[in-house]
């Protein structure tokens, strides 16, 4: 049978591993929320660059070499 101070220093290792666990899946998910925050904002920019420029709506047939500078 193993030593009761053994057995005591085993379960303090293994209650100070799950505290360091419990702290670093926390931190974790807070990361993971934090990434998911920009995620979405990069979605929204890259749709709105995606519409067209509102005064391109207006004139639907203008094409891009309309605005290329007159050295072109």
């Amino acid at each position: 049978m193993t030593k009761p101070d053994t057995t005591d220093q085993r379960l303090t290792d293994l209650e100070m591993k799950a505290t360091y666990t419990e702290d670093l899946v926390e931190q974790l998910d807070q990361i993971i929320a934090r990434q998911q925050q920009q995620i979405d904002l990069l979605l929204r920019e890259v749709a709105e660059l995606r519409q067209p420029p509102a005064d391109s709506a207006q004139t639907p047939g203008r094409s891009l070499r309309d605005d290329l500078p007159p050295h072109f």
